[in-house]
């Protein structure tokens, strides 16, 4: 089905080109920022540390001690551990990380946990074998595992990403250390997006540089997708909505994203590729555009493109915000998706800039409060704002400036929305976090 006018790529083209270098940036930021995961990728992260600080230590330690910033435990504290049998928490995701974790596969270092492993990590558990420890005064992704056995010890410590190992001791001695920045300059690559120029990077890499570094996301996400809409996980947010809405396009989007965070939530051993650093935003970013793909029946080349704008849109919006805060990324993600769904449609920049303002517009306040079942529900309602958005857009029906947090151009506000979750939303995060920690009946 041929939605968008003929010629209309040229026109754009002549309008706006980009150099090799920012194509480049581009191209370092998608294969950096999609990479696979398996489960949620706070206690993905925890158990990673905890794997490599036992191959630092070189034994099975005797005890583990856990320091996590206040939104990796809020982000651990109610999601099924992956691959562990239903266990919950940061102690769950070490103690499996110490005794059966892969350190080289990174954020699938759960991967190879059998059930003998589980039965034992229950055991430790129960006998107050791993501390978990508030880490105060760090930033909010930061996890710092030290394992002992006898007089020996080791420690890793993680910030900024979920894989980014920041420093490695042994007994006191530092065997490697790293900015918390320095992640191969993809930080500075980062201020180099934009709405303008993530439209025509779209429009000009060449496809065999874009389909390798995509079509993981599409394969690993629909399975998970299909794992959840085929068994009971969770809250069966995607389950339900095909049930009450019936198939239609909107509800499969809907359905199918949040199916596959039904599942992740669950704990269901099946990997995804992330954006930002989760799981749940790889799945919005990419599953409702597939959907819209096969509704419209456009060619593979321009699904794999509008999701080069999908993941870069949201990927754009995170480098304001941070990587964890109060602020959902579900709805970050979910721009993204508009946006590339638009672009299905063959809306330029004007209207692909109105369907990200009437998301955010419209459902900028989702509040984070941390990785569980009801991340399921979020990721729908955010997607399906998203599609109202572009609806709206396609219609010329755009949220105007001045209207809260609306700015004149959508630069301005993907800036403001970024400034309220990372500023902003500061001590709502805290006040979250303080919530899920203490006896709630209280309140």
């Amino acid at each position: 089905m041929r939605l968008f006018p003929a010629g209309f790529l040229i026109e754009r083209l002549m309008k706006h080109m980009l150099s090799d270098r920012i194509k480049q940036a581009y191209l370092n930021i998608l294969k950096s920022g999609l990479v696979s995961a398996l489960g949620c990728t706070e206690p993905t992260a925890i158990a990673y540390a905890a794997a490599k600080a036992r191959e630092v230590l070189g034994a099975e330690p005797d005890m583990v001690e856990a320091f996590c910033s206040g939104n990796i435990i809020k982000n651990v504290k109610g999601v099924t551990v992956p691959n562990s049998g239903g266990m919950h928490g940061i102690e769950a995701a070490a103690v499996l990380g110490v005794l059966a974790g892969r350190a080289d596969l990174e954020l699938e270092a759960l991967s190879t946990v059998t059930e003998d492993d589980r039965m034992r990590a229950r055991e430790l558990i129960a006998q107050g074998y791993c501390v978990c420890r508030l880490q105060e005064g760090e930033e909010n992704l930061y996890i710092r595992i030290v394992v002992y056995r006898g007089d020996e010890r080791a420690s890793v410590t993680v910030q900024q990403s979920h894989s980014h190992i920041t420093e490695i001791a042994r007994n006191g001695t530092i065997l490697f250390s790293a900015d918390a920045e320095s992640e191969s300059g993809t930080s500075r690559e980062l201020d180099l997006l934009n709405v303008k120029d993530i439209l025509t990077f779209a429009d000009t890499v060449p496809f065999d540089k874009l389909k390798p570094i995509l079509e993981p996301q599409i394969t690993l996400n629909t399975r998970i997708a299909e794992e959840g809409l085929s068994h009971p996980y969770g809250a069966q947010v995607g389950r339900t909505l095909l049930e009450i809405h019936g198939d239609d396009v909107t509800t499969r989007a809907k359905a199918r994203a949040a199916a596959g965070s039904d599942a992740r939530m669950g704990g269901c051993p099946l990997p995804v590729v992330i954006n930002s650093g989760s799981g749940n935003q790889g799945i919005t970013v990419s599953l409702p555009v597939v959907e819209f793909a096969k509704e419209l029946e456009v060619p593979e080349e321009r699904l794999y493109r509008a999701l080069a704008i999908s993941n870069l849109v949201a990927i754009h919006q995170k480098k304001y915000i941070g990587s964890l805060s109060a602020y959902c990324g579900a709805v970050s993600a979910a721009c993204g998706s508009g946006a590339g769904i638009t672009y299905l449609y063959g809306g330029g920049y004007d209207r692909i800039s109105a369907t990200i303002t009437n998301t955010i517009a419209n459902v900028g306040g989702i509040v984070c409060d941390g990785a569980k079942a009801s991340c399921a529900a979020k990721i729908a309602s955010a997607v399906d704002a998203a599609i109202t958005a572009h609806f709206m857009s396609m219609g010329s029906h755009c949220f105007r400036p001045g209207e809260g947090l609306v700015k004149k151009d959508v630069e301005g506000t993907i800036r403001s929305l970024g400034y309220i979750g990372r500023v902003g939303m500061k001590e709502t995060d805290t006040q979250i976090l303080k919530l899920m920690l203490s006896d709630t009946s209280a309140v």
